[in-house]
C-alpha cells in the first residue's frame, strides 16, 4: 500500500517536513518513492509547499494520505479536485462545470488565508505601537522621577545651606549675653 505522509527533518525544536510518497512499511525518514512537497508548521499561518499536480496524481492512483497531510491536501483543495473529478467520471457535472466549482472554491480560500495574513500583520503592528507607548510612559516616569530626585536634593542643599548661617547668629548671640552676666 502507497502512503502520503511526513517525513521529519531540522534541528530540533524547529522541525520542517517533506511531503513524501512511501511504501507504508517503510520507516518514517526513511526510503520513499517520490517527494511532492513541504510543510513548515512553524509560520504562522503553517507554510504548505506540495506539487499540487503530483499530489492529485497518487491521489487519483489510490495513494493513501495520512491525517495531517490530509488536512493538508483538503487546505489546498486537492482533496476538492479529486472529489469533482471523481463526479466527472461518473457523468454528474462537465469538466468545465468541476473547473469552475474549483477555481471558485480556490479563489475563496485564498481570500480567507489573505485575509488572516493582514490581520495577523495589523495585530503585530498594535502590539509594537502599545510597546512602544508603554515604553515612552516608563521613560516619561523615570525621567520624572530623576527630577523629582534632583529637586529634593537641591531643597535639601538649599535648606542646609540656609540655617547655618542662622545657626552661627544663635550661637553668638548667647555668647554675648553670657559675658554682661560675668
Amino acid at each position: 500500500m502507497v502512503k502520503i505522509r511526513l517525513a521529519r527533518r531540522g534541528r530540533k525544536k524547529l522541525a520542517m517536513y517533506d511531503v513524501v510518497v512511501a511504501d507504508a512499511r517503510a520507516p518514517r525518514d526513511g526510503k520513499f518513492i517520490e517527494k511532492i512537497g513541504t510543510y513548515n508548521p512553524l509560520t504562522n499561518p503553517a507554510t504548505i509547499d506540495i506539487k499540487d499536480d503530483r499530489a492529485f496524481h497518487w491521489v487519483m492512483n489510490g495513494a493513501q494520505p495520512s491525517d495531517t497531510v490530509k488536512a493538508m491536501l483538503s487546505y489546498r483543495g486537492i482533496l476538492m479536485k479529486k472529489h469533482l473529478q471523481i463526479g466527472v467520471i461518473k457523468g454528474a457535472l462537465t469538466q468545465e462545470q468541476a473547473d469552475a466549482k474549483l477555481t471558485a472554491w480556490v479563489d475563496s480560500k485564498d481570500a480567507k488565508v489573505l485575509a488572516k495574513r493582514e490581520t495577523l500583520a495589523e495585530t503585530k503592528q498594535a502590539a509594537a505601537k502599545a510597546r512602544r507607548e508603554a515604553e515612552t510612559k516608563v521613560k516619561e516616569a523615570r525621567a520624572e522621577a530623576i527630577r523629582q530626585k534632583a529637586k529634593v536634593a537641591e531643597e535639601a542643599a538649599v535648606a542646609a545651606a540656609a540655617p547655618a548661617p542662622a545657626a552661627a547668629e544663635g550661637e553668638a548671640a548667647p555668647a554675648e549675653s553670657a559675658e554682661p552676666q560675668a
